[in-house]
């Protein structure tokens, strides 16, 4: 059996296939960014599932894409986790983008972007990825992202900055004093991006208001100056999106790409079963498994 794995910092959805390529399974655990998660609660969190414990002997190759993956320190950190699980299978752990990129790959060369807990960008040309910007993560990055989005409306409540209806209705919400704030943010949360992308749900439940709507514009503008106009490729590339805050806020995402007179090419909110085709298509008849 060979594993397929899309890891964000929330969740990791696996899929199952036969060496035919034919899927066994689809299942869900924890997100295991290593830049927020402890190392050795990794395989404790994949032996709670236990669809994969069933199966965790039978595996022979895992695919693993995750957030947090992009230098080689934590994609080691996440394999051996991984061993320690599935003790007889070959891993490849790479970053997020690679997934992405082949979720949205249709035969031309792509600007690839991530929009959901976390922000990240790439250019793909059909073989190999290219990436000239760092992730600089949820302190100093990840614009446009979920847990942006979670920040500034966390921080437009506590300094009276929302309009009276929607403060009211925070909350109403959340009840949320700011010993409780500063307590998940530096004592109880080891996964503080998480945490603040939470807050999406207030932010989705009132796209429609015009606070909201500036807010979301002004969010998905960063993310443009920031990880994207620094390529030089956009000016020649589809520019496509992946991730549930692309899906959720699509049509001011397309405004504020129009803006910048982007060549819009798709939104993919879960990229796995793309990520699963390509590599039936493309890794599977290269593969040395039986």
């Amino acid at each position: 059996m060979i594993a397929i794995v899309d890891g964000g910092s929330t969740k990791c959805d696996w899929v199952i296939l036969e060496n035919s390529g034919l899927e066994v399974l689809k299942t869900k655990t924890k997100g295991f960014n290593p830049n927020n998660t402890a190392a050795d609660t990794i395989p404790e969190e994949i032996h709670k599932n236990e669809d994969l414990e069933n199966i965790k002997d039978q595996i022979q190759h895992i695919f693993f894409y995750g957030s947090g993956c992009g230098v080689q320190e934590n994609r080691d950190i996440v394999r051996e986790q991984l061993q320690k699980v599935f003790t007889f299978a070959e891993i490849e752990v790479q970053e997020d983008l690679l997934a992405a990129a082949y979720a949205v790959y249709r035969g031309n060369p792509t600007m690839v972007c991530i929009l959901g807990t976390g922000s990240n960008s790439c250019y793909f040309d059909g073989k190999e990825v290219k990436i000239e910007l760092p992730s600089l993560g949820f302190l100093l990055g990840d614009d446009g992202a979920g847990s942006a989005m979670g920040k500034r409306i966390v921080k437009n409540y506590f300094m009276k900055k929302l309009p009276p209806e929607l403060d009211l209705e925070f909350s109403k919400d959340y009840q949320l004093s700011i010993e409780e704030l500063l307590q998940n943010m530096y004592h109880k949360n080891n996964m503080v991006n998480a945490y603040f992308a939470n807050f999406n749900k207030f932010v989705a439940k009132w796209k429609d208001h015009p606070f909201i709507q500036n807010m979301v514009y002004d969010e998905f503008k960063n993310f443009i100056e920031y990880q994207l106009l620094p390529y030089k490729e956009i000016k020649d590339s589809e520019v496509s999106f992946i991730g549930s805050i692309a899906h959720v806020y699509s049509d001011i995402l397309k405004s504020v790409a129009a803006e910048y007179n982007l060549n819009f090419g798709i939104i993919v909110q879960k990229p796995i079963d793309n990520l699963v085709k390509y590599h039936v298509d493309y890794i599977f008849p290269s593969l040395a498994i039986k």
